[in-house]
């Protein structure tokens, strides 16, 4: 059985192997660690994950983690239940340090990356990047062509469409 605490997709870097020098890895989740993330983010599959990874060190206790990801995955159409493939490739950034400096990263020029907390003497990259490429699925996958068999009309949205409706009815001649 899986520990539910423990990341489908872990790769732990120890603070103590960060150097002056930038640490860069090339990682790529295996067949049953994508299996464990498609069942995670709700996927048909997940056929490929693989990421460039690298920490800097930013004074004492910060690290920087930029990464870029690529990833080939199956998605249900919100529609049809069909398989909807998908492609995606993103960068992004995050700043690691005490939990207390985040605060600090408000203002100053670290203001555009995300901060993270360190709760612990390693930081995963692996999950870092499970998380990102979870937030840049589509949020409502639709094959080409789908259409749903329920166009709203313009008079059905809102918290007044009751009312519009029967001033349209007033209006027509065929009102109460």
């Amino acid at each position: 059985m899986t520990n539910l605490l423990e990341p489908e997709f872990s790769r732990a870097v120890v603070l103590a192997r960060l150097g002056p020098e930038p640490f860069r890895r090339e990682i790529a989740a295996t067949e049953a660690e994508r299996t464990a993330l498609a069942r995670r983010f709700g996927l048909v599959a997940l056929d490929r994950l693989q990421a460039k990874v690298e920490l800097v060190r930013q004074g004492h206790d910060r690290v920087l983690l930029r990464a870029a990801f690529e990833a080939r995955f199956v998605q249900e159409c919100v529609v049809t239940l069909d398989p909807v493939h998908g492609d995606v490739a993103e960068r992004f950034a995050l700043l690691y340090g005490p939990p207390d400096a985040e605060a600090d990263t408000a203002t100053g020029p670290e203001a555009e990356t995300d901060f993270e907390p360190i709760r612990s003497d390693t930081i995963d990259v692996g999950e870092a990047v499970a998380q990102a490429f979870a937030l840049a699925l589509p949020p409502f996958p639709r094959r080409a062509g789908a259409e749903s068999e329920i166009a709203p009309s313009p008079h059905d949205a809102g918290p007044f469409a009751v009312l519009s409706r029967l001033l349209d009815r007033d209006e027509t001649g065929s009102g109460p």
